[in-house]
């Protein structure tokens, strides 16, 4: 009862009659004013108060309504962030457990443990530039295989030479390493992707194919790169360094493919010996270029090659046939004791000159140098 003495609705019609009442009984008095005027009148002052009180009404509902609203989505936002770090646990988890494995004696499970990292890269973009440390890191473990030691006495056509079952079932476990780097890398002329930073220094490779991929920064100083390496249609967002690559004891480079590409920064190639064909065709370098000290020992092609920045050639050496008709010649070009193979009829920038010394040898040289 007392509930009920409470409740809005009931004092609501209670002012509305009162009011009917009182401005009926008001204008009631007034000799001018009919009955039914004044009851009408008094009923419009009475219809104002409930309809006053439905507007109070909806609006309280309204509002009500709103904080239902609220409290359900602060509860998905809940669930959302539960459920974001159940999946960052079985997520780390599984990352933990798949790099644990990578030590297994096993060479399947090994594999297997690879493409578990690349398949958490792929479904989790923070865990990429990570997943492809792990990988270069796995490559820059020494390893050594009988099919890279006769690498300078093997004719082209000739099967490499086989390994222990161990050695081989690491070479199955690095190719896979090396295949699944290509796949998590972005496409290079996919647009709003990062470039990812690989380290490979001192890391053997062989067939490594990076080819029509966007990478940031590049490090295979001192590294093997056997049989054949294709960068072609790379685009390097960062520095690039192969720093004395091919000159450590047992460590090559042989036919090296890297047309058609594009490094956004300095390029460096010094002290690199190339042990087979060389091709850097229609292939731009925009920052700082260097390849001194390093030795081209068979052909070496820079046809339509572009140098926008400075290009060093000291102490270079191309003992074969050297195509440097670049597109446009390099602004500032270093030669110095920059070694040529005499017997050969080299292609030559504009300017640029074979010049035979006393001893037999030749050398680049460049009007105005």
């Amino acid at each position: 009862m007392k509930r009920f003495l409470r409740s809005p609705l009931l004092w609501t019609f209670v002012v509305s009659l009162v009011l009917l009442l009182a401005v009926g009984g008001w204008l009631l008095t007034d000799p001018a004013t009919s009955r039914s005027e004044a009851l009408k009148t008094g009923g419009i002052a009475g219809g104002a108060i409930v309809a006053l009180y439905a507007l109070w009404l909806n609006d309280r509902r309204r509002r009500v309504e709103e904080r239902r609203q609220e409290v359900e989505r602060q509860r998905q936002e809940l669930e959302l962030r539960r459920a974001d770090q159940d999946r960052d646990r079985i997520s780390d988890e599984r990352f933990a457990k798949a790099v644990e494995l990578l030590g297994h004696e096993a060479d399947q499970v090994r594999v297997g443990a690879l493409h578990a990292l690349a398949g958490l890269a792929r479904g989790r973009e923070i865990y990429k530039q990570t997943v492809l440390d792990i990988l270069c890191s796995y490559l820059r473990r020494p390893f050594e295989h009988p099919r890279y030691q006769d690498t300078a006495k093997r004719d082209g056509n000739t099967a490499p030479e086989e390994g222990s079952a161990e050695e081989d079932q690491e070479l199955q476990v690095r190719q896979t390493a090396q295949r699944l780097i290509g796949e998590l890398l972005p496409a290079a002329d996919s647009e709003g992707t990062p470039g990812y930073d690989l380290d490979l220094t001192g890391a053997v490779l062989e067939y490594f194919d990076l080819s029509e991929r966007k990478i940031g920064k590049l490090l295979l100083r001192y590294a093997g790169l056997y049989s054949s390496t294709n960068l072609s249609g790379c685009v390097f967002l960062g520095p690039v360094y192969l720093t004395g690559a091919g000159t450590k004891e047992k460590k090559r480079i042989g036919f090296f493919r890297c047309s058609d590409a594009k490094f956004e920064q300095r390029a460096w190639f010094s002290g690199v010996r190339f042990s087979e064909d060389v091709e850097f065709r229609d292939t731009v370098f925009a920052g700082e270029t260097s390849f001194k000290d390093s030795v081209f020992a068979k052909d070496a092609v820079f046809a339509d090659a572009e140098f926008k920045g400075t290009l060093d050639l000291r102490r270079a050496r191309f003992e074969g046939f050297g195509d440097l008709s670049f597109r446009e010649p390099p602004g500032t070009v270093s030669l110095y004791n920059t070694s040529v193979e005499p017997a050969r009829d080299h292609e030559l920038p504009s300017g640029w000159s074979v010049e035979t010394l006393p001893d037999g040898r030749a050398r680049l040289t460049v009007k105005d140098l």
